[in-house]
């Protein structure tokens, strides 16, 4: 009997059926003018995929890297609260339900999902692809301005990727308040850029004033110790590209890697890392230097080096994003 696919892998499946019958000039086509809608000035109140072509088009090539970057938060904040679940889920501005996928990546069993957004074409095409997750075959899409007027429904964890650079300021302020007063647990996604990083920490000061605990990236509660202007913390997770992603952007790797900055928040106290690697490791002769950020909120360079024995080898292991040192070389 063939094992069961993964979720990501179901994901990938499905989305590859959207494409079928749409012609890959087309689909490429729409893909670069909504990337140049995104990266414009945008409406909250004009929904810019107008139909299911740029739907699945969209969809096919965006959904992946949402998907990873999402899961990687995800595992990031499982490992600080363990044993934690989520009796249920809301998607803020899901769209076509990337991270509702990811959530059900990251834990097993089935919950009630709620995936809100304002495009309908998005909903609509979110619940067709739901449809091959069991976990995912009783959500509720459910269309609603992402916004002030958003008042949302109590739940364990809420979800907000990729929606927060759609905002105005005033209205990104009203949907953190609002995921702050219905949720348990709360985790942003935004683009691993100096801008998405600005809109990252100022959510964080805002979950933290409403009572919540930082469970990751960061160890600590406290101020992010990056000076303004100087840096941005942002991780990577590897997507595999298809064959529309080669259309669009070129060249012929079979992966790429996607950009992003996060936080996660909790009303309960968690277990954040004891620090987190915050750069890509370098690997040395005989060394690894890596970039951390630790509890007493400073940013530090440690080098590991052979004579630290199983730490080397776990320092040599470590990527990006993840939390040090590993539990069973703590």
């Amino acid at each position: 009997m063939n094992a069961p696919l993964s979720p990501a892998e179901t994901l990938r499946t499905a989305l590859a059926g959207l494409l079928d019958g749409l012609p890959p000039r087309q689909a490429a086509q729409a893909v670069e003018r909504l990337i140049g809608h995104y990266r414009g000035a945008t409406p909250t109140d004009a929904p810019i995929l107008r139909d299911r072509a740029d739907v699945a088009a969209y969809a096919a090539y965006r959904m992946p890297a949402t998907f990873e970057a999402v899961r990687s938060a995800l595992r990031a904040f499982a490992a600080a609260v363990p044993g934690w679940v989520p009796g249920g889920h809301v998607d803020v501005g899901g769209g076509t339900g990337a991270a509702s996928w990811a959530v059900t990546a990251t834990w097993g069993g089935v919950r009630p999902v709620t995936v809100l957004d304002w495009a309908e074409p998005a909903l609509a095409l979110g619940r067709e692809v739901a449809a091959a997750n069991p976990a995912l075959r009783d959500a509720r899409w459910q269309r609603s301005r992402i916004g002030a007027a958003l008042t949302l429904e109590s739940a364990d964890l809420v979800t907000v990727s990729y929606v927060l650079n759609e905002l105005t300021a005033p209205d990104r302020a009203a949907l953190v308040d609002a995921a702050a007063a219905a949720a348990q647990a709360v985790v942003l996604v935004e683009p691993g850029t100096p801008d998405g990083y600005a809109r990252i920490i100022d959510a964080r000061d805002r979950l933290i004033a409403a009572g919540f605990h930082i469970a990751a990236p960061c160890p600590h509660s406290a101020a992010c110790p990056i000076a303004p202007g100087t840096d941005w913390c942002h991780f990577s997770a590897r997507v595999s590209r298809s064959s529309l992603h080669r259309q669009v952007k070129g060249g012929s790797l079979a992966y790429e890697d996607e950009k992003f900055s996060y936080v996660a928040a909790t009303r309960f106290p968690p277990t954040p890392a004891p620090s987190r690697v915050v750069r890509k490791p370098q690997i040395r002769k005989g060394q690894v230097l890596l970039d951390l950020c630790e509890t007493d909120e400073q940013l530090r360079r440690t080098t590991v080096t052979k004579r630290h024995g199983d730490r080397y080898k776990a320092a040599r292991d470590a990527d990006w994003g993840d939390a040090w040192p590993p539990a069973e070389s703590s």
